[in-house]
């Protein structure tokens, strides 16, 4: 079994990425760095005839990339009570994946996912809607969604005073060995 990382944040070394950093130390993990690609948002032509219309993007080659794995975390700092842009437009073009690969949803299926999640107001609280979000979206896709971590963190560098997040981060990170194995 295989994992990658999907960071949705825009800080490089950011909370978020070293609470997930936490999760995948002492394991393989490839690391997808959303910001350091182009990814246009999404034209909904799900209903077109002709269907969706070649991008130019870098879409394409991250979604082969995470599909290559079986278990996929998504990391991403809490913006707004929710999930970073740059992630929620990656995901937002799975409909475009939906049509384009016949078997998007079978090849989701077969994977584990979960989330990593860092914010800075009450996020223990305020990150469950997010957390919901991802099970919706999960579920719409197939996937299994086997657990998350929630850390509070604001200015660069908080996240290493959030004991209990970090204890979290090394709990997943035995659960996703043992699942390795």
């Amino acid at each position: 079994m295989s994992v990658a990382v999907i960071y949705g944040g825009t800080r490089s070394n950011g909370n978020t990425e070293q609470l997930t950093e936490r999760v995948i130390s002492e394991m393989e993990a490839e690391k997808i760095v959303l910001k350091d690609y182009d990814i246009q948002p999404i034209e909904d032509y799900r209903h077109d005839e002709s269907g969706f219309p070649r991008v130019g993007d870098d879409y394409k080659q991250l979604i082969d990339r995470m599909l290559s794995h079986d278990v996929i975390i998504f990391s991403t700092p809490i913006y707004w009570y929710g999930m970073s842009g740059t992630l929620k437009n990656f995901i937002d073009r799975w409909s475009q994946s939906i049509k384009e690969y016949p078997n998007f949803k079978e090849r989701m299926a077969e994977k584990q996912a979960y989330v990593v999640a860092v914010g800075g107001d009450m996020p223990l609280l305020k990150g469950l809607p997010l957390i919901q979000q991802f099970q919706y979206i999960f579920s719409f896709v197939g996937v299994a969604f086997e657990g998350y971590v929630l850390g509070e963190g604001n200015k660069p560098g908080d996240i290493q005073e959030d004991v209990q997040a970090k204890f979290a981060a090394q709990q997943l990170q035995k659960k996703i060995k043992n699942e390795l194995r």
